[in-house]
This record gives C-alpha cells, sequence and structure tokens, in this order.
C-alpha cells in the first residue's frame, strides 16, 4: 500500500479515547482520518506532525496516536489549529490483511500512512499491540503517546 490519499475507514472495539494538538504548520500539511501522528523533532518540539512515509522517526519523537479526523493547514498558519487524535488506550481497526490470528500481541508498525507492518523499520511509527483479527479489519491496542525509542 501507500501513504493515505482519503480518510481511512476505522473501526473501535470499546469507547475510543483522544487528546488533541495543535498542528504545525512549518509546511503545509493535509492529515487524513487513520493516520499515524507525532511530533517531528526535527521539525518542531512542541506541535503534530502527519506521518508519511518519507518521513525520518528518530528515536527523540513522539508518536501521539491516530489522527481522529482530516485536516489541512497551510505553510506559515498560525500554529492554532488542533488536531484530534486517537490515543492509548483505544483499540482501533484499520482495514487491513497484513495480519491473521496467529500474530495476536505483536508489536505493530505503520510502514507508511495507510499500511500496518510487523517488522521494525528503522524510520516507521510504533503504534501499539495487534489485539484482534476480525472481518478484514487488524484490531491495534494503541500504545501512543509515546517516544519512538525503537526507531
Amino acid at each position: 500500500m501507500t501513504d493515505l490519499t482519503a480518510n481511512a475507514p476505522l473501526r473501535f472495539k470499546g469507547t475510543p479515547v483522544s487528546e488533541r494538538w495543535n498542528l504545525d504548520t512549518s509546511t503545509a500539511q493535509t492529515i487524513y482520518r487513520g493516520q499515524p501522528m507525532m511530533i517531528d523533532q526535527s521539525e518542531d518540539t512542541a506541535n503534530a506532525r502527519g506521518y508519511v512515509d518519507a518521513t525520518v522517526v528518530d528515536a527523540t519523537d513522539v508518536i501521539l496516536g491516530i489522527a481522529a479526523e482530516g485536516k489541512v493547514v497551510a505553510s506559515g498558519d498560525v500554529e492554532t489549529t488542533e488536531i484530534e487524535v486517537y490515543v492509548a488506550p483505544t483499540w482501533v481497526g484499520f482495514k487491513s490483511t497484513v495480519f491473521d490470528t496467529a500474530d495476536l500481541g505483536k508489536t505493530v508498525y505503520m510502514s507508511d500512512s495507510g499500511t500496518l507492518a510487523d517488522m521494525v523499520y528503522a524510520d516507521n511509527p510504533e503504534i501499539g499491540i495487534l489485539r484482534k483479527v476480525e472481518d478484514g479489519y487488524c484490531y491495534v491496542e494503541l500504545t501512543t503517546p509515546r517516544v519512538a525509542t525503537r526507531a
């Protein structure tokens, strides 16, 4: 798969938990629902950015969670636009065939903003633990926000 170009279909087990962060506007951003969100320390030490495959996740970056909504900001906008982000202990279901029930308990990463992965890549965000596979959805218990120490 590739980076998201539209809001992702998400499902949930239980009641989702979310937090809000201001978006970084050092460059223009289009965020899609279901996209991993992070604080990229090399870009902005306080405001959120959407993760895409071209992003290098460093061990000091903070993986915030999964975007609960789509947002667009222009480069240079005042950094007051907030985005809602799903965080732990939310179980988010991603439409995916990457995993099956034999994979339950594995650590889940995003290899781009639209693809789950079970391998540690040097620059991919760790988002949580695989808890359930059902009806074409992989349910991940988020372990975010967290510092990306494994990057």
